[in-house]
């Protein structure tokens, strides 16, 4: 279905993808002079109309992957969507999801006469019925949202040439299968498919298949591979003492600049960013009981640094899409082991490096070895914090891997249940990179800070 049109050249790679000029030119002034690996595989497959599974790590460039010949296919086959109508159709999980692939499509076709709309829940449709009455060339959408207006006669999908499901397996581990099959049956079956997804389990494979036909399978890593320029560490501690590791790490440790904080709850989420607001560390929370305006607002916020930390529950993770975060914080862990790959993916893009860190319970343990099989090795542990629990510790099974130092220079502190520093030394665990490059000063348990020496290595 896409075809190949004049080619403009641009730095370092994107001519040998066959893109027209103003995609190039769009791209060009992007900064981004070479295509990343899951664009190279994917787009030379895409212009030629094959359906396509694509696997990549998050903070790789799917969406350039779908959108560049998306787009293209569109300046090729120039048609009136007619009222109500849309000409390409893409699926996402979130809202934060959407809006940031519907921004994408402007920016990259910004010189092309291309219409577009977004539609998701949690706001009126008012102002999307309106948008959505002269047609449409892209549609960006999340399923439930789609079907109200699909249901209500306010859009009709028979003109739809590609459809393209972004994080796709998401979607179906949230229930939207029902959603998405009723989506697919309102659209032609002459049509291109596009799944994307940062991982692939074999049971979403499974189901594809009745979505995508003959399809190109693309993977640029493993499955769950996470980003190898993220330092990860756990650090064991009681969960009464998490608050107060948080506070530690945040008051104390110089480097963490931008910092993205995931809980399990919205309850947990709105604690947490209350209680750091009150030692007035500028924080925000973001979840699902957030009107959909809160959550831009918030996310703005973060984006341009008038917030440090951002706390937020897993409906963040995946959509969520800011430059610079230094670190990412799990105060809770997740159930799900590929939600955690999908967490940590929010640091290191675009080539930088990136730090996560996991706050682990007694009773997390288990969601702990879940992440490790998943990411196939395990966490270094960190036992340099005064909160660190050496009885949860001493329970973790498997390899004994070495501790990193977040608190460069300090002693080890006591948590209930701890070991002082020559214990955990015979322990057979030995330093590595610090967590943060200014080590701060440690707080006893029972959350008065001790008076050893700053150090600033």
């Amino acid at each position: 279905m896409l075809a190949n049109l004049e080619v403009q050249s641009v730095p370092a790679g994107f001519e040998t993808l066959n893109l027209i000029k103003p995609i190039c030119r769009a791209v060009r002034e992007e900064k981004y002079d070479s295509p990343t690996p899951i664009q190279e595989q994917a787009i030379p497959h895409l212009v030629q109309g094959r359906d396509l599974l694509g696997c990549a790590q998050t903070g790789t460039g799917k969406t350039a992957a779908f959108a560049l010949p998306v787009l293209q296919w569109l300046e090729k086959n120039r048609e009136i969507p007619g009222p109500k109508g849309a000409r390409t159709l893409i699926l996402a999980p979130t809202r934060e999801l959407a809006a940031q692939i519907h921004e994408s499509f402007r920016i990259y076709g910004r010189y092309l006469n291309i219409k577009q709309a977004v539609v998701y829940g949690g706001v009126r449709q008012g102002l999307q019925v309106r948008a959505l009455s002269r047609g449409v060339d892209v549609l960006v959408a999340t399923p439930g949202r789609l079907l109200d207006l699909l249901n209500q006669r306010q859009l009709r999908l028979d003109k739809v040439g590609v459809l393209v499901l972004d994080e796709a397996d998401r979607m179906l581990d949230m229930g939207f299968l029902p959603d998405i099959k009723k989506v697919c049956a309102a659209i032609p079956s002459k049509r291109q498919t596009i799944l994307f997804s940062a991982t692939l389990p074999e049971e979403i494979v499974k189901l594809s298949k009745s979505f995508l036909n003959d399809p190109v399978k693309v993977s640029v890593n493993p499955p769950s591979s996470t980003v190898d320029k993220i330092e990860q560490k756990v650090l064991f501690v009681d969960r009464e003492d998490k608050s107060a590791l948080l506070e530690s790490l945040l008051t104390e440790g110089g480097s963490l600049e931008r910092v993205l904080v995931f809980t399990r709850t919205k309850h947990g989420a709105n604690r947490i960013a209350k209680r750091l607001t009150k030692m007035k560390i500028s924080t925000e929370a973001i979840h699902g009981n957030k009107s959909q305006p809160a959550r831009l607002q918030a996310l703005e916020k973060f984006r341009a640094g008038v917030v440090r930390v951002l706390v937020a529950t897993d409906i963040a993770s995946r959509g969520l899409d800011v430059d610079g975060i230094t670190h990412v914080i799990n105060y809770e862990l997740p159930k799900e082991s590929e939600s955690y790959v999908h967490r940590i993916g929010r640091t290191a893009r675009a080539g930088a490096l990136g730090i996560a860190v996991s706050l682990c319970d007694a009773g997390e343990k288990s969601y702990l070895k879940k992440i490790e099989r998943e990411i196939n090795r395990p966490l270094t542990v960190d036992i340099d914090h005064p909160f660190h629990s050496e009885s949860i510790a001493a329970k973790r099974s498997g390899g004994k891997p070495d501790s990193g130092n977040y608190f460069k220079g300090r002693g080890r502190g006591r948590g209930k249940g701890g070991a002082n520093g020559s214990a955990a030394r015979s322990g057979g665990k030995t330093k590595s990179s610090s967590f943060s490059r200014r080590g701060p000063a440690g707080r006893l348990a029972n959350g008065r800070k001790s008076t050893g020496n700053r150090g600033r290595g």
